[in-house]
């Protein structure tokens, strides 16, 4: 395990992130606030996932001042439209169906909020699905619930690994947690190990 100068709480729900933050070898806890999603209507969709990502740090700022908060957040673009959490299984069809055949932007914001400073990191990856037969759309929303994800999938799920064709960028990022971009968050934190 690295060893950081502050307890670190991951403030996530996601048990992707809990898995590859473990996996890269920090200690932590996770707490998690109600945070307020919503962003303004003129923000760049490339700037989404940083704002909110940042207003789910903002949220702990006077709690656990001795601590160091990890806060992320992933959107889907498709052109300048926002693919959220689906609804329910139609929406997850549209969205899958809006994927289908084309490339897309997944873009994961992280920050950090450590002595009273929040500090935010996007990245973005781009994804390319081959064109999907409605059979295999049916089949993974009914076996996989892709409920919690933005755009209606896992990367790492059937669906990413049948239908994926092309990445450029980071697995990671399209999972949901940048690990280079975490790690290097919390580099300066480190206790240096002789």
């Amino acid at each position: 395990m690295f060893q950081l100068s502050k307890p670190l709480i991951l403030a996530s729900n996601s048990p992707r992130r809990k898995q590859l933050l473990q996996e890269t070898g920090f200690d932590f806890e996770v707490e998690v606030l109600p945070t307020d999603e919503s962003f303004p209507d003129n923000i760049p969709t490339h700037e989404v996932a940083g704002y909110i990502s940042s207003q789910k740090a903002e949220v702990f700022r006077n709690l656990h001042p001795e601590k160091i908060i990890l806060t992320a957040d992933t959107v889907v673009i498709v052109g300048e439209t926002i693919l959220n959490k689906p609804q329910d299984i139609p929406d997850a069809v549209r969205m899958l169906k809006m994927l289908s055949g084309n490339t897309h932007e997944v873009t994961t914001a992280v920050s950090l909020l450590a002595d009273d400073h929040v500090y935010t990191i996007s990245d973005t990856a781009l994804v390319t699905f081959r064109t999907l037969e409605d059979t295999e759309i049916n089949y993974y929303i009914e076996h996989y619930k892709p409920f919690d994800k933005a755009g209606a999938y896992g990367v790492q799920e059937w669906i990413g690994m049948v239908g994926i064709n092309r990445i450029e960028g980071s697995f990671y990022t399209i999972m949901g947690l940048p690990v280079h971009v975490v790690y290097q968050l919390l580099k300066p934190f480190l206790i240096t190990q002789s």
